[in-house]
């Protein structure tokens, strides 16, 4: 925390694919603002509906009560996704333990309460809120927080440990894992989940809406999920807004008279929010008046293309591209940090002097851009990238 100087990255406007910091000065925002902004910020379409829904209901809860908004996002999110009913929070943890908790009641209620244990990939993240750092496997997150979670298992790809009767469900993140540096999950680590006794919760919300090239990543998979988990890109990032996607099986092991007390007992104040869902519901029409998953795929070519470039230089140990998110790893060791918090910051403080905003993940450095942007940010990325990797290689 000595570290950061708050006054060197204080950033205070946006537009497109670029942020503003105090003194005027832009920089390519090169994360997404961590995996959020997809049409680019300050998108006229999104303000429009925000403004138009903050004068018409700001807000209003949806315990006991509904509104039009989220009754007709939940609707299209069903239809994208193939799934049958939507359970919205706020942030992409609370999505995570929404499914956490659908899953152990709906074998409590079905007649198997024994199944209470949970599996996750190696090198898994699905947030910092309790039951989502037990689903976690990266030790900076949850090693100081031992008594707040619970023991997960982790998935080898075999069939042996889903066959067991106390698991309540698998949770996986399609494709890529963006924590642990964008890291490859091979396709044939899902083969096993296609058909299973244990549920199968799969986390989207960072590779969903168009990250990876289709609406979401596990439409390249051959798996069905019973939960999934959407966030982030959901309000094309503006503001912040979840959801819980069920399959009606689901929906129906809560589905009971009052009295009987099967109903899911969680909700959250903003959870559904009218301003964020109008939001939502205008980066969906983007989708299709812009054409946004052919954009992605154009940009995905643009970075595999520049990644391919400088894939070979002595700096890099490995660049990793799915979609349009990429991990650059550096071999750390060749590295002159100098008086940078590590390697992968030196590289990320230089590109920063560049004009591109990006934060290491360790020795990866992230790009993971907006999805408006064009060929020659990318191009100009990499050859600032290279021209970094040039200066500070011992």
């Amino acid at each position: 925390m000595r570290g950061f100087d708050p006054g060197s990255r204080t950033f205070v406007r946006a537009h497109g694919t670029t942020v503003f910091d105090a003194s005027g000065r832009g920089f390519f925002d090169a994360t997404s603002s961590i995996w959020t902004i997809l049409h680019g910020h300050a998108r006229p379409e999104i303000i429009a509906a925000l403004a138009e829904q903050a004068a018409t209901l700001d807000h209003s809860t949806l315990l006991g009560a509904t509104h039009p908004a989220a009754e007709e996002l939940a609707d299209r999110l069903c239809g994208l996704a193939a799934m049958d009913y939507a359970f919205f929070s706020s942030d992409g943890a609370s999505a995570v333990e929404v499914a956490a908790k659908m899953a152990l009641r709906y074998w409590a209620v079905n007649g198997q309460p024994q199944r209470t244990r949970f599996v996750r990939l190696d090198a898994s993240y699905h947030g910092d809120t309790a039951a989502a750092m037990s689903f976690s496997d990266i030790a900076v997150f949850k090693d100081h927080y031992a008594s707040l979670t619970f023991e997960t298992f982790a998935y080898d790809a075999s069939r042996e440990l889903l066959e067991r009767d106390d698991i309540a469900a698998v949770i996986v993140e399609p494709l890529i894992q963006a924590a642990a540096g964008m890291r490859y999950v091979p396709h044939s680590a899902y083969t096993a989940l296609e058909s299973m006794v244990p549920l199968l919760i799969v986390d989207e919300i960072a590779t969903g809406f168009g990250r990876t090239g289709t609406m979401f990543a596990h439409e390249q998979l051959a798996v069905r999920p019973d939960l999934l988990c959407v966030g982030k890109g959901l309000s094309g990032g503006v503001v912040a807004l979840s959801a819980t996607l069920a399959s009606q099986r689901i929906y129906d092991a809560f589905l009971a008279d009052y009295h009987e007390m099967r109903q899911l007992f969680h909700g959250h104040s903003f959870a559904g929010n009218p301003i964020a869902c109008a939001a939502a519901l205008a980066s969906l029409d983007i989708f299709a008046t812009d054409a946004t998953l052919a954009a992605a795929q154009r940009l995905s070519l643009a970075i595999s293309r520049n990644a391919e470039l400088l894939r070979t230089h002595r700096g890099v140990r490995e660049i990793r591209v799915v979609g349009t998110m990429c991990g650059i790893e550096i071999r750390s060791q060749l590295i002159d940090a100098s008086n940078a918090q590590s390697a992968g910051w030196r590289i990320a403080d230089a590109l920063y002097e560049r004009g591109h905003f990006t934060r290491p993940i360790g020795d990866v450095i992230q790009l993971v851009p907006p999805l408006v942007t064009r060929d020659d940010e990318i191009d100009r990325f990499f050859t600032d990238v290279l021209a970094v990797l040039e200066d500070v290689c011992i």
